[in-house]
Order: C-alpha cells, then structure tokens, then sequence
C-alpha cells in the first residue's frame, strides 16, 4: 500500500473495492469516527447517572447537524460555486450550476468550521428543549467524542488524498498520485506535506487531553472550561497547521492568512474567554439531578 524512500508514496484509491465508488474508506472512517464518539458520549452518559434517551436525541441532532453544517460550510466557504472548465472541457462540478453535487457528501468535502456552527445550533436547541439545562453542560461534554471523531474524518480525507500540504523535502513527505491539483489540471504526485495526518494526530492529542481533565480532574463541573480549552486547542491546531496546507479557494494565495485561518481566530478568541469566565465559576455538582426532575414530572 505505502513505499518509504525518500519519502512515502501514498498509493491509495478512495474505493475499498476496486472498480466500485462506494463502499470507499472516507465513507467508513467517517462513520467509525461517529460510532466511537457515540461510545465515549454514552460512558460520560453512565458516569453522570444520565438516561439513554437523552443519549439517542443527543446523537441524532449531533449527526445531522454535523453532516449538514459540515457540508453547507464547504460549499459555501470553499466552492467552486460554478463550473470549472480547461478549454471546453469541465473539469471540476461547481455546487451552484449542479446543485444535486451538493448532496454526494460521499465524496469528500466537509469544512469543520461548517460543522462547528451546525453543532452550536443544534445543541442550543437540544439543551434548550429537552434537557433544559444551559447549553455549555452539553458542550462541556461533547467536545471529546467530536475530537475523535474529527480524527477518524481526517483519515478519511487521508485515503482520498485530498486537504493535502505544500511541496516539502521532509523525510516524511508523501506522495500521492491520485490528488489531483485543480491549479494546474493535472495529478501531482510532488512530495507534500501529509496536513490531514497532522490534524489527525493534533486531534487524537486533544481528545486525550479533554478526557484527562473529565476523567480525572473533574473539570466538567466547572461549565465552559472543557468547551474553552476545546476550542482553543482544536481551532489554534488548525490554523498553525493550515500554514503548509494548500489554499482551498483562489483567493487564498492573495491573503496573508487563509480562509481556513481566518476562519479559526473566532473560535480560538471565544475559546480564551469561555475557559477565562469557566475557571472563575464555582463547580457544578448537581446537574444530572435537574435531568431526574425533568424525568419525573414526563411521567406524570
């Protein structure tokens, strides 16, 4: 699958049976990143003394928010918007003259920053009218299940050969001759940087990390800290490994910082101020106690 020389060649088609488009590996990824996520929510779940019915609503507004924000916000923030053609050839779908395209999210193409946006929204909604607690209880405890998950999408691009770096001569550079390289129309096989193994990486790192200071340190009983550090972590990963990523839009190459940088500098600047306001609360211990209420009086 993978020679190392001088550096690796990551000969690797997106199909997990040759010839046929689906079932293929991003697909596969994506859906164990979700299911893993699933297991880790539902320990936190059993720890708390939290029914699973609040489990199995969290997880649906978790999964569709996530592929439909994920989604929107790669069209919308990365396009193409319309056709690209070389001459009178069509070589790249624009989501706008095909809308349909927007649909095959099985081939690749989810902006977490998309995601992010989709998840506050519908979390808002979830704490608001079902659990009815403030909604930085349910973040506090879904940051962890989504950094897996992010890991196991970032493989997922990984085998698609797609997000990938700049040229580099590290000795750990891959080569991947099926990413095809919408500047200059052609596949490019030029030793890059593996960007989507970096965020991989990054995410496995912060999601041990938040799980230590639930597990150990108890910190979800202090609302907004686990959320905070989460996006500090996550969306300050990005933007410094966004530095020998490729630009995703044609207006990249004119900005100082990317679109994928400018947009993490909200998240990471929220980030600082919740964990800033969460370090000063109190801890909360008498939340799941709220949720038995609630229970009690659904079944009058």
């Amino acid at each position: 699958m993978c020679n190392v020389n001088l550096f690796i060649t990551w000969d690797v088609t997106p199909e997990i049976i040759e010839g046929w488009k689906t079932p293929n590996y991003y697909g596969l990824l994506f859906v164990t990143g979700l299911m893993v996520g699933y297991f880790v929510i539902k320990r936190m779940f059993k720890r708390e003394g939290v029914h699973d019915k609040y489990l199995d609503q969290l997880v649906l507004y978790v999964v569709i928010a996530t592929i439909v924000g994920a989604r929107l916000g790669h069209v919308l923030f990365y396009g193409p918007y319309w056709d690209v053609y070389q001459g009178d050839m069509l070589i790249r779908e624009g989501y706008f003259s095909n809308p349909l395209s927007i649909l095959k999210v099985w081939e690749g193409g989810l902006a977490s920053h998309g995601g992010a946006i989709a998840l506050l929204i519908a979390l808002w909604l979830y704490s608001r009218h079902l659990v009815k607690l403030p909604i930085l209880w349910v973040l506090d405890r879904i940051v962890a299940p989504f950094a897996i998950a992010a890991c196991f999408i970032r493989m997922g691009n990984l085998m698609n050969s797609e997000i990938v770096g700049g040229p580099t001569d590290v000795s750990w550079a891959f080569s991947f001759p099926h990413y095809y390289n919408s500047e200059t129309y052609r596949y490019d096989d030029t030793p890059r940087h593996p960007a989507q193994l970096y965020e991989a990486i990054s995410y496995i790192f912060i999601f041990a990390f938040l799980m230590f200071l639930f597990w150990k340190k108890k910190l979800y009983q202090k609302r907004g800290v686990l959320f905070g550090t989460f996006l500090i972590l996550l969306f300050g990963a990005r933007f410094i490994i966004e530095y020998v990523k490729l630009g995703q839009t044609d207006r990249d190459a004119e900005l100082a910082i990317n679109t994928g940088q400018i947009l993490s500098i909200p998240f990471v600047v929220a980030g600082i101020l919740i964990l800033w306001r969460g370090l000063k609360k109190e801890r909360v211990e008498t939340d799941t106690d709220h949720l038995k209420v609630v229970e009690e009086k659904a079944k009058k």
